[in-house]
């Protein structure tokens, strides 16, 4: 029935009003998972990329890719400027870290990443290209190439037997789609990061508020929530959990105001008092550390995100209004 639901959302047409009602009843009905088959649609309309108008979807596409490669053309040949190099060298250098393993291993999934990486870099000279960008590429591609795929595991799909078409359709979406995710976010990759720096130090004043027991177990064992929280802002989680598990949670903070800023913070805390017992349990600072940094989240599922998902959500529901929440 929430198919049902969501596809009687992408074909209606109506007045503006009914857009603005549209997009509250696409958040409501996303925030619990989308359904894989319509997730594509789904998230070109949460993320603002498409237009709620039914009418003026197909042109919008079209324009937006277009643009797009017009950049490709315009800026892609002067990576090896020197002015521009180290930026292409980084990206060059940060593609083969990604997760999953087999799609990066794919020339034709690098050559589409580096373009889209370096492309926003040059469009974006107030951060530029930093480590962590090149990972929010990862859930866009994946769920746009579905769209086009029978294949349950894309992971294992041999990206370069799309025809050329629908790669630059993917490669296009993906770039406006992250584009839009990191306005939210600018501040998180601007010199300094000054935005993560911010948002771990509100994460450990939550944490105190919400569970002091664990926030002075860390503070006695010399843990900076830097040392670890940092990759968890920069990263969005991504390096914590499987992607199966970000492409989910992403479904919801798209259909959260300020998913990626706000409501990841909670997401944040409700994941590391979810691992209390075993954080209580370590008593040494390196083993701390080593399992805060490499957390067993190997075989986690929907189910998993769910129960992390409704607890953030109570945590927001509890502190976010409240004057001075994160304060003692």
């Amino acid at each position: 029935s929430c198919v049902f639901s969501l596809v009687n959302i992408f074909l209606w047409k109506h007045t503006p009003v009914g857009y603005m009602e549209l997009g509250k009843e696409l958040r409501k009905l996303s925030w619990s998972g989308i359904p894989k088959q319509v997730r594509p649609i789904a998230w070109k309309l949460l993320s603002g990329y498409l237009p709620a108008n039914v009418d003026r979807r197909e042109s919008t596409l079209q324009r937006k890719r277009k643009e797009y490669f017009a950049f490709v053309e315009q800026y892609y040949d002067s990576r090896n400027d020197e002015s521009h190099q180290d930026t292409y060298r980084q990206i060059h250098i940060d593609i083969p870290r990604m997760s999953p393993e087999v799609l990066r291993l794919q020339p034709k999934v690098t050559e589409i990443f580096e373009r889209i990486l370096f492309i926003w870099a040059i469009r974006h000279p107030a951060s530029g290209y930093v480590q962590g960008i090149n990972d929010l590429v990862t859930p866009f591609f994946v769920v746009f190439v579905c769209e086009y795929i029978e294949e349950e595991e894309v992971e294992n799909f041999d990206v370069s037997s799309l025809p050329e078409e629908v790669l630059q359709n993917i490669e296009a979406d993906s770039y406006w789609c992250m584009s839009k995710l990191l306005d939210g976010i600018q501040d998180n990759y601007t010199f300094a990061q000054p935005g993560i720096q911010k948002k771990v130090k509100m994460l450990e004043e939550l944490v105190s508020r919400i569970d002091e027991q664990v926030h002075r177990h860390l503070d006695q064992h010399e843990v900076k929530y830097l040392q670890f929280a940092f990759r968890w802002m920069n990263n969005l989680l991504m390096r914590e959990v499987p992607l199966r598990c970000t492409i989910r949670l992403w479904d919801t903070y798209q259909s959260e105001p300020e998913g990626f800023s706000h409501f990841h913070l909670y997401v944040c805390a409700a994941f590391l008092v979810r691992w209390r017992k075993e954080i209580l349990e370590e008593k040494d600072f390196q083993e701390l550390l080593i399992f805060l940094q490499n957390l067993p989240t190997i075989h986690w599922g929907n189910e998993e995100i769910s129960v992390l998902l409704a607890e953030a959500y109570r945590l927001k529901f509890a502190f976010a209004d409240a004057p001075n929440h994160y304060k003692k």
